[in-house]
């Protein structure tokens, strides 16, 4: 059993370490959102909502959206093997997270589950206003999510990069135009056991006490 602590510094990114031949049962992914409807929500509405895609045909389709958002970001400056060059050491670690964002690109289709948690509004159009307050009742249950899955032994991913064709996405999906789409969190058993916290900058760096 981990500590609290364990959980919250080893949840990892999984990429390369997803088992795309092991199925995953249905009621472990249904565990890890029930998990996941204890986060917080504002005024507490509850509005998020949940696909888990499992259908083949979906999930390839999904994985093609996925491919061609993600090698036009790899292709960008901004991709995240082309950041930090003129630090080498971290520049390092930028090129092996760029190998393995582009390794998934190419796999997502083949992940055995794909999570799409969403955000249902009144309307069709988001809210003018605090975008801040109404993401935030529904991204800290996607993180609750995958610490969940972590502590069930699968794997997960935070992207994003498919919401570049959100309304292709959206229609794979059939989804409502008044539910938006946050993330795609692929989910799979992981191989390899080792996960440790990650190199961060130092809390002197980040830290300001009373003003910057």
């Amino acid at each position: 059993m981990m500590t609290p602590e364990e959980l919250l510094t080893t949840t990892r990114t999984v990429r390369k370490r997803l088992d795309l031949d092991r199925p995953v049962p249905l009621d472990l992914v249904k565990h890890c959102v029930q998990v996941a409807l204890q986060a917080p929500s504002g005024s507490n509405t509850q509005r998020w909502q949940w696909l888990v895609v499992t259908d083949a045909g979906r999930r390839a389709a999904l994985g093609e959206i996925y491919r061609r958002a993600c090698h036009e970001y790899l292709g960008s400056p901004n991709a995240a093997g082309k950041l930090f060059a003129d630090d080498p050491e971290r520049a390092a670690v930028q090129q092996r997270v760029g190998d393995s964002v582009a390794y998934l690109a190419d796999r997502m289709g083949d992940v055995p589950v794909l999570v799409v948690p969403c955000l249902e509004t009144p309307s069709s159009e988001l809210p003018s206003g605090n975008q801040a307050g109404l993401w935030a009742s529904l991204l800290p249950a996607v993180w609750s999510y995958m610490l969940a899955a972590r502590s069930v032994t699968l794997g997960t991913a935070w992207t994003t990069l498919h919401l570049k064709y959100e309304q292709e996405a959206a229609e794979v999906l059939e989804l409502p135009k008044n539910v938006h789409q946050a993330a795609l969190i692929p989910t799979a058993f992981y191989t390899g056991d080792t996960f440790r916290p990650a190199a961060r900058q130092p809390l002197e760096e980040v830290l300001h006490l009373d003003r910057w």
